[in-house]
């Protein structure tokens, strides 16, 4: 994927009590990053990129006539969704692969990044919130990620799994509508819960603001194509508009 910036903001004039925001959308190394030393076939991985997620949260955009601000970074060169202070906020390894070119970062070179592409970002996510609720609304904030059907040799069966906080506001009306989707296993904290410690946007775009969340995982094999990604688009559409009647969002 060719590196366009640092985020792209879909829909930004959308209306609805939504925001949603995709911190690992492009699998995408900036020209002046230069070569992480990765191969091909490891940057079309989930260890660069959350595969499907981009379209499926520009379905969701469109679906609700929402703002989506998508990240244009891959997470081998910053992880968008982790602290600065954690360890795989640049990351040395994934899931087996080394990152050559990170070993070899200065700690100018790890400012500029966390300067151009983390702080770029997440400018933006704080843009298009800040805007909202300076006019009193108070949308939904959606964090759309995708997960590896296999992490460690062991399968994950969760189709769609939701990762939550102690406010689960949204999260136990949209759990409530999933699980009433045939065919399905939902995950609830499963394979991930909500880490403050370790997870970026969710606690700094919504529990900072006092905004209610969701935080989704689509699992990969499910979405990696073109009609997977519509169809769980589409299965998600009735759980978020249930989280948002249930927050009362504006």
């Amino acid at each position: 994927m060719k590196w366009t910036g640092p985020f792209e903001i879909v829909n930004a004039a959308g209306r609805a009590p939504l925001v949603i925001a995709c911190d690992h959308a492009s699998n995408a190394v900036p020209p002046e990053v230069g070569s992480l030393d990765v191969g091909d076939a490891d940057m079309q991985r989930h260890i660069a990129w959350d595969i499907g997620a981009a379209a499926i949260s520009r379905h969701l955009a469109k679906a609700f006539d929402a703002p989506a601000i998508l990240c244009g970074t891959s997470r081998l060169v910053i992880d968008c969704n982790r602290q600065l202070r954690d360890p795989t906020l640049i990351p040395l390894t994934s899931d087996g692969t080394a990152v050559p070119a990170n070993e070899r970062l200065t700690s100018e070179h790890r400012a500029r990044r966390i300067s151009a592409y983390f702080d770029t970002y997440h400018d933006a996510c704080r843009g298009v919130l800040a805007s909202r609720c300076a006019a009193g609304r108070r949308p939904l904030f959606l964090a759309v990620h995708t997960m590896t059907d296999r992490m460690k040799g062991k399968f994950r069966p969760w189709e769609i799994a939701l990762s939550s906080n102690d406010n689960r506001l949204a999260t136990d009306p949209a759990l409530a509508v999933l699980r009433k989707v045939d065919g399905i296993l939902v995950g609830d904290n499963e394979p991930y819960d909500m880490n403050t410690d370790e997870d970026y946007s969710t606690p700094e775009h919504a529990l900072s603001r006092g905004l209610d969340y969701l935080q989704v995982e689509f699992r990969q094999d499910m979405v990696a194509t073109p009609e997977g990604q519509r169809h769980f688009a589409e299965i998600f559409v009735p759980a978020i508009a249930a989280a948002i009647a249930a927050c009362h969002c504006s």
